[in-house]
């Protein structure tokens, strides 16, 4: 059985997220699937490392499926960005090892989330980053940061419709960055929950604004209370930034 790897970039505007629904053309996974099974000519099912939410974008996503065929590398590429919407580009695709598993199989993920602070809008940013209106202290904002690195139950932090058991996840690093009224948050973890990241960018706003406090974060996440943590970041500010994979070297 032959085994390949794709790395994608999206655009999530206009899509109900990565994962599959009953009508193909709205979700990521479904477009490509039906363009490798267009290739192939038999029914194809891939494999996510992530499913990104409606609206959401992506740098690098990753996804592998496996056939009896054998197929270069070149011609899958060459096929799928060519049958694919511009809204969505195979930038990689490589042959592994059969064991390969592009969801059970990463190790880290880090997430970017933009913010635009600026009183008025900015018309080229405004699908790919959130409109914060009043000035955020970023100082608080990074001192609010610091309190979720690390191992802890972030079910305060997961969307109510969640069906995972298990909460707990360990956060590496979470950044904030601030350049002309572009402010970037960067949060690598070794998983996140449905919503995680855009409701602890919520949290962040909301301590930006003066609304809560940056030593309100550790009750927030030992009171597993959704209500405590304020609002939920827009979908379009999110992107699926980086994977990385068990025995796969860092920079």
């Amino acid at each position: 059985m032959n085994n390949y790897k794709l790395t994608i970039q999206y655009d999530g505007n206009r899509y109900k997220g990565w994962q599959r629904l009953g009508d193909s053309d709205s979700t990521i996974q479904g477009k490509i699937e039906k363009a490798i099974s267009v290739l192939i000519g038999e029914q194809i099912e891939i494999i996510g490392s992530s499913r990104t939410d409606a609206g959401v974008h992506a740098l690098q996503q990753v996804a592998n499926f496996k056939t009896v065929q054998e197929l270069t590398t070149e011609r899958i590429m060459s096929f799928l960005n060519h049958y694919l919407p511009p809204d969505i580009s195979v930038i990689q695709v490589e042959q592994v090892d059969e064991r390969f598993h592009a969801r059970f199989h990463a190790t880290e993920k880090t997430y970017l989330y933009k913010i635009w602070n600026r009183e008025y809008s900015q018309p080229f940013l405004r699908k790919y980053s959130m409109h914060v209106v009043k000035p955020l202290d970023i100082e608080k904002m990074k001192q609010a940061a610091a309190h979720f690195i690390g191992e802890h139950d972030f079910t305060a932090y997961a969307n109510a419709k969640s069906k995972k058991k298990d909460s707990v996840r360990t956060i590496h690093q979470l950044e904030l960055s601030e350049q002309d009224g572009m402010i970037e948050l960067r949060v690598t973890g070794n998983g996140f929950l449905y919503n995680m990241v855009r409701k602890m960018v919520g949290t962040l706003i909301a301590v930006g604004l003066g609304e809560k406090q940056p030593n309100d974060v550790p009750g927030f996440i030992q009171s597993k209370d959704r209500s405590q943590t304020g609002g939920m970041a827009d979908a379009e500010g999110l992107y699926l930034e980086q994977i990385r994979f068990k025995n796969e070297q860092t920079e």
